[in-house]
C-alpha cells in the first residue's frame, strides 16, 4: 500500500495513508473533515463515506432564505 490522493467529484479531499494494514484518511477539505483519521479498508470505502457523509449534510441542512 502506498499514500494516495483521494479525489472526489474532480477536487482532491484527502489523502489515504496505510496504517496497520487499511487506509487512514487524512483530509484536506473542510466539507470532509469529519472524516478525518477514520480507518479505511479501500479508497473506494472512502469514496463512499464521503458520498454518505455529503448526502447527510446536504439533507440535513437548513437553508436560509435569501431577501
Amino acid at each position: 500500500m502506498q499514500r494516495q490522493a483521494v479525489v472526489f467529484n474532480g477536487q482532491e479531499v484527502g489523502i489515504a495513508v496505510p496504517f496497520d494494514n487499511r487506509l487512514k484518511f487524512i483530509a484536506v477539505r473542510f466539507h470532509v473533515i469529519d472524516l478525518d483519521n477514520k480507518l479505511f479498508d479501500t479508497v473506494t470505502d472512502i469514496r463512499r463515506a464521503i458520498t454518505d457523509h455529503l448526502a447527510a449534510r446536504n439533507n440535513g441542512e437548513v437553508r436560509a432564505a435569501v431577501h
